[in-house]
């Protein structure tokens, strides 16, 4: 054990994980995409649903406006540890525990409490490449855990985490600028690139406005050609997966995630919340489900090569 981990082991006995927990009330509804669908394996389900559970419960510590940076780390390491420890009493040890009766190890879920821990500390973004590491940390860990859960093993996911990694990253890049007024006011978060406000003649400040300057939403529009660029990659995850329940979800929220950027190319974040319709679900639901039962889970990569 380091210096960390005896640091963290120590924090662990005087704060429990469930005592370092700061619930925002928030659940699976509140999201834009759907998690832990019917669509899924039932067998599978729990376990997706603890990893949810366990990263919304990271999530809402470092969100959490009330607690100290260095209060908001130490929480973080209480759960990372929880981790370490397979067992009942702790989110982060029943998670473990699933993981490893499904054969699968923790890495998942420690690699999201990086992204936790860095917007604990960090509330600007240089350039894109700096907010496409943000989202290695903090997407593309999830879609990873589900290749791999439904691929049964690392080894045989791997080829295919590019697509996810793609799918990942375009959702959260729209959660960003969806919440971009919201981050910036209540939390002193920007994620849109300081090189791109700064060639758009916008700034940090223009946030606090009721509506978009022409500048941010350059800058919007530019975080949304990339957007549309990785949706273009995640567009090949659907038919490379050899699970048809997963490419029926994948292909659903794909279509969920590029409705969402058409609507963030003609709305207004800062006036109000764009979001997706009942209708846009049941569109996406309807043709993503029927479009991922006979095209998807194939096993197929772009080049032709077999998963």
């Amino acid at each position: 054990m380091d210096i960390q981990d005896a640091s963290a082991a120590k924090s662990a006995s005087s704060l429990h994980a469930s005592g370092a927990e700061t619930p925002s009330g928030k659940g699976a509804g509140d999201e834009n995409f759907p998690v832990g669908s019917v669509l899924l394996p039932a067998h599978l389900r729990p376990v997706i649903a603890s990893f949810y559970g366990f990263a919304r419960a990271a999530d809402d510590i470092s969100d959490n406006p009330s607690l100290s940076p260095s209060e908001k780390l130490e929480r973080l390491d209480v759960m990372d540890q929880s981790l370490l420890h397979a067992d009942n009493t702790t989110r982060g040890g029943e998670l473990a525990r699933m993981l490893a009766e499904q054969g699968h190890d923790v890495r998942h879920p420690r690699a999201l409490l990086n992204a936790f821990r860095q917007d604990a500390e960090k509330g600007r973004y240089a350039s894109l490449e700096e907010l496409h590491g943000y989202c290695r940390m903090s997407a593309d860990p999830v879609g990873r855990f589900l290749v791999d859960l439904h691929e049964g093993s690392p080894d045989a996911g791997a080829k295919i985490y590019p697509y996810s990694d793609g799918l990942c990253t375009a959702l959260q890049l729209v959660n960003h600028l969806q919440d971009c007024g919201k981050d910036f006011m209540t939390m002193d978060r920007c994620y849109l690139p300081d090189a791109w406000l700064a060639a758009a003649g916008a700034s940090h400040s223009d946030l606090y406005g009721k509506e978009l300057t022409p500048g941010l939403r350059a800058v919007i529009d530019r975080v949304l050609d990339d957007t549309d660029a990785q949706l273009a990659l995640a567009a090949h995850l659907p038919r490379a997966l050899t699970s048809r329940r997963l490419a029926m979800e994948s292909e659903i929220i794909i279509r969920l995630a590029r409705r969402l950027a058409q609507r963030l190319r003609v709305g207004d974040p800062l006036a109000t919340r764009v979001k997706l319709t009942k209708l846009d679900f049941l569109v996406a639901g309807i043709t993503g489900a029927v479009s991922g039962f006979f095209f998807g889970g194939k096993g197929r990569l772009p080049d032709g090569e077999s998963t």
